[in-house]
């Protein structure tokens, strides 16, 4: 019987503005495969776009993302690239560097982003949700937004570029507070410390949207050509941050210390 779901990763282009939805409410639009693998490329489509002067993500319903969906390491994904040994089991270690791989290229993808990127947090954010802002170029948030990066109680390390960026953006105190011991922050100090441009009343957040249709009229190659004045000094580096991260991140998810924390996690999920 067929179905009019709407895909996970929703596009839509409309007044000069390419729209990337994470559509996956009832998960609090937490990346799975589809998202995973499906957010570079919408991204290079929106590059690619005449139509599109700007782009922008967001989330559907309450959330903007809780992130990487770590019931992939507890079963086999079918976009995981083959991450099984002989006997048809997942094989962890193939698993994680498929992982990385995919992950790698999605944060290459936020770096080589030719044209203003604005993020749009409708609500809580964890992980890569929280670490791709310090790719953006704009961040607008409700006020009833949390920031959250707990990698380490996960045993897992930072990505997205966050372990360069955060610090340049907030300090070398409050980067640790995030990315080594977990801090959640809300949207005022996630603002008053540079992470996130503007904050706005969740009654409010479509306020946000006149002054992207009027940013969207602006000249769209001298606005390509000031943002890549701003991020040229930056992107050598990211890349190289990016895959040092990635290596550190592939390493971390074939540990005994990793799997003993994902195990406390889903038990945990399931008793609430």
């Amino acid at each position: 019987m067929a179905t009019n779901q709407e895909p996970d990763l929703v596009e839509v282009v409309k007044d000069g503005i390419y729209i990337i939805r994470f559509n996956r409410p009832k998960r609090k639009n937490a990346f799975n495969d589809k998202i995973m693998l499906g957010l570079g490329p919408a991204l290079e489509r929106a590059a690619s776009n005449p139509d599109a002067v700007i782009a922008v993500v967001t989330g559907t319903g309450d959330y903007f993302t809780s992130g990487n969906d770590l019931s992939n390491f507890t079963k086999g994904a079918s976009g995981s690239g083959g991450a099984s040994d002989k006997k048809g089991e997942v094989n962890l270690e193939l698993l994680a560097q498929a992982t990385v791989g995919s992950f790698n290229r999605l944060v290459k993808s936020f770096i080589d982003f030719p044209k203003p990127l604005v993020a749009i947090v409708n609500g809580p954010a964890v992980g890569i949700g929280v670490t791709m802002l310090g790719l953006c170029d704009i961040v607008y948030a409700t006020n009833k937004a949390v920031f959250h990066t707990p990698f380490v109680s996960l045993a897992q390390a930072p990505e997205g570029c966050s372990s360069y960026l955060f610090p340049r953006i907030m300090g070398q105190g409050k980067a640790a507070e995030m990315l080594v011991f977990g801090k959640k922050m809300n949207a005022e100090e996630a603002c008053k410390l540079g992470l996130v441009t503007e904050v706005f009343p969740d009654e409010h957040m479509d306020q946000v949207w006149p002054r992207l249709h009027q940013w969207a009229k602006l000249p769209p190659i001298a606005m390509m050509r000031a943002k890549g004045l701003i991020r040229s000094h930056l992107k050598d580096k990211l890349h190289e941050v990016n895959d040092l991260e990635c290596k550190r991140l592939a390493e971390s998810w074939t540990t005994e210390e990793f799997m003993t924390s994902l195990m406390k996690f889903f038990t945990k999920k399931s008793k609430l």
